[in-house]
This record gives C-alpha cells, structure tokens and sequence, in this order.
C-alpha cells in the first residue's frame, strides 16, 4: 500500500472494472481495499475506516443503494456511486440518500481522480457552517468574500442578488458536490413547491449571464441535467 493518507473502498463485483480501478488508483499512490458485495462492503467499512467509498449499485447481494443508507446513518464518510444506470431517478435517490457524487459507466481515469480530490476536499472543509462560512472561495478568476457578501470575476464586482449570491455560496461551500435542485431549494428557501424548480433554474440562468458565462460553457457550475447543479473543485479548474 502507497503512503498516501487517504484510504479508498472499492465496492465492486466486476473483476475488470475493480481491478481497473484499483491500479490507477495505486499509481496515484492511495491506499485501496476491495469488497465485492454490500455485505463484505459494510464489514471492511466498519473495520477499517475508509476516507471514502466508490460504489456500484449493481451488486450481487444487494442493491448498493442500502449501503448508502446503512453508512449515511452513523457517518459522512464520501460516497462516490460508479454505476451503469444512467437514469435521472437512480442519479437524484443515490444522491438524496447522500452519496457525495454519481458518475455514469464508462468514465475516464482522470475524470474519476478529478472528482474523488473534489470529494475529498469538499469533506475537509464540511464541518464549517454552511449557512456562513468565514473567509473566501477561489476558482480560477471567481472570488467569493462570504464575510462581506461580495463575488468578483477577475476585478469585476458582480451585482448578485440576496438570492442568487446565496445560491453561489453553497454550492461552494460544498464545491465538487453534485447537489439535487431539492437540496438547493432547501437550503436557499427553506421550503419547496410546484415552481421551485423552474425558480431555481431562472436563478442560475441569470448568474451565468452576470457572470459572463455563455449557455452550455462549463465554467465554474455545472448543470447535471435532471439531477443538480456542481460547483467546479479547484482540481478541475
């Protein structure tokens, strides 16, 4: 085992794809154990502590959508869902049940080690309070002043609204998550009906636009369509 100091769970039960994995993520110098169902998935979780989960949903004992929940009941340990189901309603349950993020089968190598620092990251700092954070976010030329409520794009102050500048401010506090528009909604208004969605949407559709960001650039937020929304990890950048 490397001397990385993160420790990686593997929960798969396609030997190529486990193996895949498992090599890259070595070369990256992590640290790696293997489980092959929910079962022996749960065992080496509780035994060895890992810093974060990748999980499939397909496994042979159970749906891996129950190890979520067994671990999301004592811990937030990250959980990183690798799945062939590309559907939106697998996308936003794993989500809701609080998976940290879900990336569709096939994907590529840089991709998921883009996405497991963003998760990591993310978790170091989820113990400051989301609702106001102290300090300041960066992202290639986005600040966020949370003390003082301001966003600038290079120089450029941006004219947000109450709204809009809180929706920016958790998804960076939270940034390499995958968000659904629930937990956006919740968070910002605190309650959710018929139009929240589209509420939010017009939302976002307007920051981009102050922003400078034209329609399907993915630059700082991305839109997982049906699913949320992701503010970019500085790895991404």
């Amino acid at each position: 085992m490397g001397n990385n100091k993160f420790k990686i769970l593997i929960v798969e039960d396609e030997t190529n794809i486990k193996s895949f994995i498992k090599a890259n993520l070595e070369t990256s110098d992590y640290q790696v154990l293997c489980a092959e169902t929910c079962e022996l998935g749960m065992m080496m979780y509780a035994s060895h502590h890992p810093d974060l989960i990748l999980l499939d949903l397909g496994l042979p004992d159970r749906d891996g959508m129950s190890l979520i929940q067994e671990v999301r009941e004592t811990d937030t340990v990250p959980i990183i869902v690798l799945s062939a189901r590309s559907n939106e309603r697998d996308k936003v349950e794993a989500l809701d049940l609080g998976a940290n993020d879900y990336i569709t089968k096939p994907f590529g190598t840089e991709e998921l080690l883009a996405r497991i620092r963003a998760v990591l990251r993310s978790h170091r700092h989820s113990e400051e309070d989301e609702s106001s954070p102290d300090g300041k976010f960066r992202l290639q030329d986005l600040l966020i002043d949370y003390d003082t409520r301001q966003v600038f794009v290079g120089k450029e102050e941006i004219d947000l609204t109450q709204t809009e500048y809180n929706i920016m401010a958790f998804l960076s506090v939270h940034a390499g998550k995958v968000l659904t528009y629930a937990a956006i909604i919740q968070a910002v208004w605190g309650y959710s009906d018929y139009g929240s969605v589209k509420k939010l949407q017009v939302n976002m559709k307007n920051i981009r636009k102050k922003m400078g960001v034209t329609p399907g650039e993915k630059r700082y937020i991305i839109n997982e369509l049906g699913v949320g929304y992701r503010m970019l990890a500085e790895d991404e950048a």
